[in-house]
């Protein structure tokens, strides 16, 4: 089942690829960002592999492609950002239902948006399952969009890289990739979260560490 499915979108990637090129990755992270639906894995690792090395592209331009990437990424992320600002928690309730993503998975990320800001929404960019999710909560708790949008671009822009650099050095093997991708996600998921756990006990430690003067003027200048 799962190889069918990979093979048909496969078979319709290198459509786009050939039809669109950088600008198909562009158009498709948008997507994949503000839908969660298409996976950016294969997506980034095959535009590695047939847009940059069967095209025999020098490796440095996987930096460039990372740039097309994480825009099209923190722009898809910012449609949902924007539809959960605007929307509230009423529109996030009905999506959640209709998408069966459990609030309460939702209302603890926005936990963590709330205390710990933009830190949250670099690292959960990089994280899978996490990454098209964290757009919401930053939305419901009103993180200004610009420190949003940059830090989600900066979050992409690492992710990307790294899987369009992994389909430029491995894509003539693709089994491996795709096998390394079902095999590897569990530890993936496991990393992702000690990363996030990491940095939150770093912020929460370094921020015990200012006097609480400093943390009272800081509130009264955000309110």
């Amino acid at each position: 089942m799962l190889d069918s499915i990979e093979q048909t979108i496969l078979s319709a990637l290198q459509v786009i690829f050939d039809e669109f090129g950088w600008y198909g990755v562009f158009g498709l992270m948008v997507f994949e960002n503000a839908t969660g639906i298409t996976p950016s894995e294969i997506i980034l690792a095959f535009a590695g592999w047939m847009l940059i090395e069967r095209h025999g592209i020098p490796p440095s331009f996987i930096l460039l492609a990372g740039v097309y990437a994480g825009l099209g990424s923190a722009i898809g992320a910012s449609i949902t950002y924007w539809a959960a600002r605007l929307g509230g928690r009423p529109l996030v309730d009905r999506f959640a239902r209709l998408f069966r993503i459990d609030l309460k998975y939702i209302e603890r990320i926005e936990d963590q948006c709330r205390k710990w800001g933009t830190g949250v929404v670099l690292v959960g960019r990089m994280i899978p399952g996490v990454r098209t999710l964290i757009s919401i909560p930053a939305g419901l708790v009103r993180i200004p969009f610009p420190k949003f949008f940059l830090a989600s671009f900066i979050g992409a822009y690492i992710w990307c890289t790294i899987l369009i650099g992994i389909g430029y050095a491995l894509g003539q093997e693709w089994h491996l990739i795709s096998h390394h991708i079902k095999a590897n996600l569990p530890l993936v998921f496991g990393i992702g979260f000690l990363l996030v756990a990491a940095y939150l006990v770093y912020h929460y430690r370094a921020s015990r560490a200012i006097p609480s003067w400093v943390r009272q003027n800081d509130k009264e200048l955000d309110s």
